[in-house]
């Protein structure tokens, strides 16, 4: 079977003088269609290179997406930490002002100065 059943079915018709002008209408039909042709198999690559670019781009998303997972975590480990540290303090600071007063020694201002920076506190 031939590649190019088109043209040989045009090239083997019993052609006169009249007819000649066939071929070249034939020719032209085939050089549009294959312009045609080639101009969506252009549209095609471009398409499959766009989608190569955004495959490539959602990657490196998700990857960033992970490390600011990630980031999250720490953050909210360090948070924690941070709070039970603030907490540990505040419990040191009020046993300190319990054993001043104890000793009496609230008249020193200690109290206030403790009342004021536990307010402070965010």
């Amino acid at each position: 079977m031939s590649d190019t059943p088109r043209t040989d079915a045009e090239a083997f018709w019993p052609h006169d003088s009249q007819y000649k002008v066939c071929d070249a209408v034939f020719a032209r039909q085939l050089e549009g269609e294959l312009n045609a042709a080639n101009t969506i198999i252009r549209q095609q690559q471009l398409l499959d290179e766009e989608n190569l670019r955004l495959q490539e781009r959602i990657k490196r998303l998700e990857e960033e997406l992970n490390e600011l997972r990630s980031d999250e975590a720490r953050l909210l480990n360090l948070n924690g930490e941070l709070e039970r540290r603030i907490k540990r303090m505040e419990e040191a600071g009020d046993a300190m002002v319990s054993h001043a007063k104890a000793l009496g020694m609230d008249g020193t201002g200690l109290v206030k100065r403790w009342s004021k920076a536990k307010e402070a506190k965010p």
